[in-house]
């Protein structure tokens, strides 16, 4: 996965961690726990606010 993979990123982010809140978590926490992903292979360094929010959303939409 890389950083541009925002729809599987939420679903791995939402079996990972079932029991967080997706609007609870800040960006730099978020930006760990994607890198942290089992399949992740990107660099920090692309990764910019526009990304994580991107991810945020989709995290809530896998959630509803």
């Amino acid at each position: 996965m890389q950083w541009t993979d925002i729809t599987d990123i939420a679903i791995e982010l939402l079996e990972t961690h079932p029991d967080v809140d997706p609007l609870s978590i800040n960006f730099v926490d978020l930006r760990s726990w994607v890198m942290a992903l089992q399949g992740f292979d990107d660099e920090s360094s692309r990764c910019g606010e526009r990304i994580l929010e991107a991810i945020q959303a989709a995290w809530i939409e896998e959630l509803e």
